[in-house]
C-alpha cells in the first residue's frame, strides 16, 4: 500500500501534491478503504464458502489473548527472576 502511494506521488510535481493528498486526509477516504477491504474479504472468503474466516477468528483470538496477557506474564517472570537472584523461596 505504501509502495503504491509513493509510486503515485513520485511522478507528481510539488505543486500538484496538495491536490493529490487533500482527499486522502478527509474522513471519507479511510471509510472508503475499510469498506473496500470488507467487500474484498466478503468476495474472497464469505461468498466462496471458505473455512478460512473460522481460522481467522480462531488465530486472531489467540493472538489477541496472548497480547492482552503478555504484560502480566512478563511481570510474573520478572518477579520469579528477582526471587531467584535474592534467594527468596517464592511460589
Amino acid at each position: 500500500m505504501a509502495r503504491n502511494f509513493f509510486n503515485e506521488i513520485r511522478h507528481l510535481k510539488l505543486s500538484e501534491l496538495p491536490d493529490r493528498l487533500k482527499p486522502m486526509l478527509s474522513f471519507n477516504y479511510p471509510k472508503g478503504l475499510i469498506e473496500k477491504g470488507l467487500d474484498d474479504y466478503h468476495a474472497k472468503y464469505i461468498q466462496t464458502s471458505s473455512i478460512d474466516p473460522l481460522y481467522h477468528v480462531c488465530f486472531g483470538g489467540m493472538i489477541f489473548s496472548y497480547l492482552v496477557n503478555l504484560p502480566e506474564e512478563r511481570r510474573h517472570l520478572e518477579h520469579q527472576k528477582l526471587e531467584k537472584e535474592h534467594g527468596g523461596g517464592g511460589h
